[in-house]
């Protein structure tokens, strides 16, 4: 069900959401969090879905903030329950351009008291996350350079606006190739790694990112190769003494993982949902010291 609420205000929005919870049975006990979502320069509906998507693991209230297109300075809103809600509450604010820069202000009232605050930028990144009036109420910001039209440049700037709690989707996307480097890497017996060379899209910020993490945890030279036809991160070589571990794509769906001394074995990795990197994400709220000190490597390392 969808609530609309044109030229409004947030005390009564949180009137109506009151009303809702009592007219349709609405629970809010087993919300575990409050994520917030700055929509600017993205698909609502799109963003909503995938949040959705998200919450059916980690109940939540969805705050989603997009600014509307008309020139009356007033806030619009909806509100989305039951089967337009997933397994969460969502609360859609379309203020005013000029009331957007107020953001912090129209979400306080809506938060749930509590429970833990998650700031999330689909779109555009800020250049300092925790410095947002959002991102300052939140305990986990988590923000997406995949589409930025610089990702050195974006990483650089996130590096060195970086607070403990900050994290991308660039990161997330690549942990499943990180925990299959680290398997395979113990299996050999001298894990002394020369050499690094990954393979994928031009300007990935997750090569960049995963290039840094090799570079700082093995002390090893990192070399990166593109190719406009692909998509995503496609291979990774370590050069060791005992010869090669390489994960390579073999499909859309699979890779071969070849380890010296072994027969090559198939494995499945699929590409990952933006819904399944973010539930990822949600299900730590404590800080990712690994992405920020990957984070920082990659900026000292350029």
């Amino acid at each position: 069900m969808i609530i609309d609420l044109p030229h409004t205000t947030v005390s009564e929005i949180s009137k109506r959401m009151v009303k809702a919870r009592k007219d349709f049975g609405v629970i809010t006990l087993g919300r575990v969090m409050t994520l917030v979502i700055d929509a600017t320069g993205t698909d609502v509906e799109e963003v909503i879905d995938i949040a959705n998507v998200a919450s059916r693991e980690h109940p939540c209230r969805i705050i989603v903030i997009s600014a509307h297109e008309g020139d009356d300075d007033a806030l619009h809103a909806e509100i989305r329950i039951g089967g337009d809600a997933g397994a969460s509450e969502v609360v859609v604010l379309r203020p005013s351009l000029p009331q957007v820069e107020h953001g912090d202000t129209l979400v306080m009232p809506l938060l749930l008291p509590d429970v833990p605050i998650v700031a999330w930028w689909p779109g555009q990144v800020p250049q300092d996350a925790a410095g947002t009036g959002i991102g300052r109420m939140a305990s986990r910001r988590i923000t997406d350079t995949k589409d930025a039209a610089d990702p050195a440049g974006t990483l650089r700037s996130l590096a060195a606006s970086y607070q403990p709690g900050d994290t991308d989707l660039a990161w997330t996307r690549v942990t499943r190739w990180r925990a299959l480097l680290a398997s395979a890497l113990e299996q050999v017996e001298d894990q002394q790694v020369t050499k690094a060379r990954l393979h994928g899209d031009s300007g990935s910020p997750s090569i960049l990112l995963l290039g840094a993490w090799l570079t700082r945890a093995l002390g090893c030279e990192f070399e990166a190769s593109y190719a406009e036809n692909v998509r995503g991160l496609q291979s990774i070589v370590l050069e060791t003494a005992n010869g090669e571990i390489s994960i390579a794509r073999s499909d859309e769906t699979n890779a071969v993982l070849g380890q010296p001394g072994q027969p090559d074995h198939t494995i499945a990795l699929p590409p990952r949902s933006l819904g399944d990197c973010l539930a990822e994400e949600l299900r730590r709220l404590d800080d990712d010291a690994v992405y920020g000190e990957t984070l920082k490597q990659f900026a000292g390392g350029r």
